[in-house]
């Protein structure tokens, strides 16, 4: 005959489990608190139970959002993201409030960092098509810079078009 365990310490079973893949997946790298949501709903564990786990997690400041998102956005823009992009991405991941602008500036500023990821694909041709205007317009627009930024740098560079 099977001995039943008591719901209790079953309980107590699954929150050591959640803490010990809470604790695995941040030794790693910063998540968000969406993302160790989302992460362990895909490992079967319920909201309910999880929740309070990731909670704890942040009194401790194991899980910081505020430093989950500072990372975020550096290693975004060292990867030559602009503005838009990164906000679309960290909205995705739970994050809605971020100062880009003090970020960037740190790093020289967006339109800096739109001339480096410009001239890193593309060089300093400035005899364009029209159609390969329109194509590096949208490069830099995929990679999340506005039209007023690629507009300013088309200009700064002195691009003319040539049919």
């Amino acid at each position: 005959m099977r001995k039943q365990t008591s719901s209790s310490s079953t309980a107590t079973e699954r929150r050591v489990q959640i803490e010990a893949t809470c604790l695995r997946l941040l030794a790693r790298r910063e998540h968000s608190r969406k993302e160790l949501l989302d992460k362990l709903a895909l490992r079967g564990f319920q909201h309910e139970e999880v929740e309070p786990v990731i909670a704890e997690m942040a009194e401790q400041n194991w899980q910081n959002d505020e430093r989950y998102a500072e990372c975020y956005v550096r290693q975004r823009i060292s990867a030559g993201y602009g503005p838009i992009r990164i906000k679309f991405e960290l909205q995705q991941r739970g994050i809605d409030s971020v100062d880009l602008d003090t970020q960037a500036e740190a790093q020289g500023g967006w339109q800096n960092l739109l001339m480096d990821v410009y001239c890193r694909k593309y060089g300093e041709e400035t005899s364009l098509t029209q159609n390969e205007w329109l194509k590096r317009s949208r490069f830099l627009q995929q990679r999340g810079f506005s039209g007023e930024m690629i507009r300013r740098l088309f200009a700064e560079l002195k691009i003319k078009f040539v049919r």
